[in-house]
């Protein structure tokens, strides 16, 4: 028997190796499995069985090791691999590696534990001989012959007082046996320590959710490929349609795969699909999967799905890639967020290779948002996805009470450029007396965005980074939130020595300051990646904020999707302004996304809500369009747009980064690859550049871009990585080939 092998060996090409008589029962496509590469074992995946052309048999080495006893990569997961290294135009091999944990790969890092059972049963006259022989032997045997299941061999022999020779010698005489038992470390199994646990009884349809639930139902009998675009207000229900979805999905045999964007959301998540699925599934488990996980609960996990022990697993964006048998369900939750894009390589699309995992499977994707992606609401409107609607939110709960404030007049009326607004501060004052909470939101973490001489003009800048370093007030230090470079921030101007140097610009600590000093009372909390290292630390806070042992709750974009906190009846967003002045022909879409989902963070209880924005640019049609939570109306206007000047969703696009450390250089080669290209591809790509990135230096690294403008990816990108190849690249430039890419910086 001959196979062929991926190894994962950090280059793309397809071995082959003979398969050793004791390893063929074993061994399949899929497999992952130990081959020799050069003078080293290295591991692989099995891609093919068949004898190779053109390489004579006697040379062929042997499979050393099958790690798993059956396919690490189900058929499904491999030939999606293999699609996304055609579109995304990178190694398989780095995609397997994404695709299974380290320590999957590692096959290492089970956790076991031994287990004592009687095997064979003494009678009355026998067991009376061995306790006056063996006394404690027949003291172990006497208590494990009242167990009704095997016991831990550690407790028992620690209860009873014996030593591990008395429980070997009955096994050795086979009285007893000793079994070893694998232990599963379950990701958040402590949900009732954490106060996460929900109602697990389905909610009263509406009628619009009913029509929803009705039309996935069908489509899932149907068994075959279809993706569907639910467009749902904030508080419409959406949750609910998935859950009733899945559970359709399990009854009909099949697998799912739920995704969210923020490992934030992850915890009210799977509380509500295993609270849901205790009541209308007992027996079926839901497995947990992002990267905050630790080694033994992500292989636990996969372990569980990939034996067909669990059919359910929620996750962030590399759930997509679990071993979910007989794949019937994809649901992706906020199927906008660019949080679904990865940003080192494979540059894929969570939501994208979700569509086409599905499409492999013969299976449903849904996608799910109060505010489509652009992208995704084209398809709708072209056809290629089925668009269903939630135009109401459940109980006819109104949404909440918008209130635009103008800062340009604020700034006015307090003489100075304030954090808070007076309208704001007054709103959280009477939630305070009434004891409702409130969320306030900013997507900037750190004290302020910059430190700048107000006598000189001089601004403090990272020497690695172009970009100025933002100021940490907890422990006074300046840090590069690109690099992570850090110094302390000085007393004095740098360049001229005056005194005069002070912060500008908000962040996450400068609004928490500014909310202790206008709120006293109020008991806040800090919610962004500078206060969230600790593992479980965001679960911690969610917890507390959902019993109430919070009033204000202050973070960064962390805490602006998904969260359901009935108690919360005022959201402030600090600056609507960040995410819109950027370089880039998504910031509108960006904008309006962010202050619909914000804003739909108030009012989800019995009491109605209201949110303050807070704006430089109140005229801007981001703005005016979410205050009306007019989805329709923004996206008529922005696709015009987008369609007038050819931008995505109308053409695809590739970003083509050129990095090192000599921009003379950079500037040259990226020119002359070019003129290569524009030779050589033609009317295939409109191309637009070469010139240097918004942020041009990182780690110090220069930066510099290409950008292609295509209408069928599949037929490109080979050609880039054909022309790439053959090019003469000197070795201290590195490029990168990014497809369809959510950032434009």
């Amino acid at each position: 028997m001959i196979v062929g092998v991926h190894p994962l060996a950090g280059f793309d090409k397809l071995l082959h190796y003979r398969v050793p008589e004791a390893l063929r029962a074993s061994i399949g496509v899929g497999s992952l499995v130990r081959v020799p590469v050069v003078n080293a074992l290295r591991l692989g995946i099995v891609g093919e069985i068949g004898a190779p052309k053109d390489f004579p048999l006697d040379r062929l080495k042997s499979i050393a090791q099958v790690v798993h006893p059956f396919p690490a990569l189900p058929p499904d997961l491999l030939g999606l691999a293999r699609w996304m290294a055609g579109y995304y135009a990178c190694g398989l091999d780095s995609i397997i590696e994404t695709m299974l944990p380290a320590a999957v790969r590692n096959g290492a890092g089970l956790k076991q534990e031994k287990l004592l059972a009687v095997a064979q049963k003494l009678t009355p006259e026998e067991l009376a001989v061995l306790e006056k022989r063996a006394p404690q032997q027949g003291k172990l045997y006497r208590f494990l012959e009242q167990q009704f299941r095997p016991q831990k061999k550690s407790l028992v022999l620690t209860r009873l007082g014996l030593t591990a020779a008395v429980a070997s010698a009955l096994v050795k005489r086979g009285v007893i046996r000793e079994e070893t038992q694998r232990i599963e470390r379950i990701a958040y199994d402590d949900q009732v320590e954490h106060g996460e646990l929900v109602a697990s009884q389905p909610h009263a349809l509406n009628p619009e959710q009913s029509a929803a639930v009705a039309a996935l139902d069908a489509e899932i009998a149907a068994d075959k490929f279809g993706v569907t675009l639910l467009h749902g207000i904030t508080g419409s229900g959406k949750t609910e349609v998935y859950l009733r979805a899945i559970d359709t999905a399990l009854k009909a045999g099949g697998g799912v795969v739920f995704l969210v964007p923020e490992v934030a959301l992850t915890p009210q998540t799977v509380a509500r699909l295993r609270s849901r699925l205790e009541a209308i599934a007992p027996g079926h488990r839901c497995v947990v999967w992002h990267s905050h996980l630790s080694e033994g609960e992500r292989l636990d996990g996969w372990l569980a799905l990939a034996t067909g022990e669990a059919k359910v697993v929620v996750g962030a964006r590399s759930a997509v890639f679990a071993p979910v048998h007989n794949l019937r369900l994809i649901v992706v939750d906020e199927e906008h967020e660019p949080a679904y894009k990865q940003d080192e390589t494979p540059r894929y699309h969570g939501r994208d290779v979700a569509v086409m995992r599905a499409k492999l499977n013969h299976a449903v994707c849904l996608l799910g948002s109060a505010t489509p992606s652009l992208e995704s609401y084209a398809n709708a409107q072209a056809g290629k996805y089925r668009l269903l609607e939630l135009r109401e939110r459940v109980d006819a709960r109104k949404l909440p009470y918008i209130d635009i404030v103008d800062l340009r007049i604020e700034a006015m009326k307090q003489r100075s450029l304030p954090a808070l607004s007076r309208k704001l501060v007054d709103a959280m004052h009477a939630r305070l007396e009434r004891r409702e909470q409130t969320i306030l939101f900013i997507n900037r973490r750190g004290y302020s965005s910059a430190m700048l001489c107000t006598k000189c003009g001089h601004t403090e800048e990272c020497t690695h980074c172009s970009i100025a370093m933002t100021y940490h007030r907890a422990d006074e230090t300046l840090r590069c939130h690109l690099c992570g470079d850090q110094k302390p921030a000085p007393l004095r101007c740098p360049k001229c020595g005056a005194p005069e140097i002070r912060w500008r610009g908000l962040g996450t600590q400068r609004v928490e300051e500014a909310v202790r000093r206008m709120v006293p009372r109020a008991r806040i909390e800090r919610m962004d990646t500078d206060t969230m290292s600790k593992k479980n630390r965001f679960r911690e806070v969610l917890a507390q904020f959902r019993a109430g042992k919070i009033d204000i709750l202050i973070g960064t974009q962390m805490i602006g999707k998904g969260l359901d906190f009935p108690n919360v009846t005022l959201v402030g967003l600090i600056d609507a302004d960040i995410s819109m002045h950027v370089p880039d022909f998504r910031a509108n879409e960006r904008t309006f996304q962010l202050l619909v989902l914000v804003a739909g963070r108030a009012g989800r209880g019995d009491r109605a809500g209201e949110v303050v924005v807070q704006t430089f640019t109140p005229q801007a049609e981001a703005i005016q369009f979410s205050r009306q939570a007019d989805y329709a109306g923004f996206a008529a206007a922005e696709l015009k747009m987008r369609k007038d000047f050819h931008y995505p969703p109308y053409r695809h696009l590739i970003h083509h980064l050129f990095r090192g450390p000599n921009p003379e250089k950079l500037k040259f080669f990226s020119e002359q690859w070019a003129k290569l290209v524009e030779k050589e591809l033609g009317s295939r790509v409109e191309l637009r550049g070469p010139s240097a990135s918004p942020i041009e230096k990182i780690k110090d690294e220069y930066r510099w871009q290409v950008w292609y403008f295509t209408n069928a990816v599949t037929k490109v990108v080979p050609e880039l990585v054909r022309l790439r190849a053959a090019f003469s690249w000197p070795d201290d430039i590195t490029q990168v080939l990014d497809v369809d890419p959510m950032s434009l910086v």
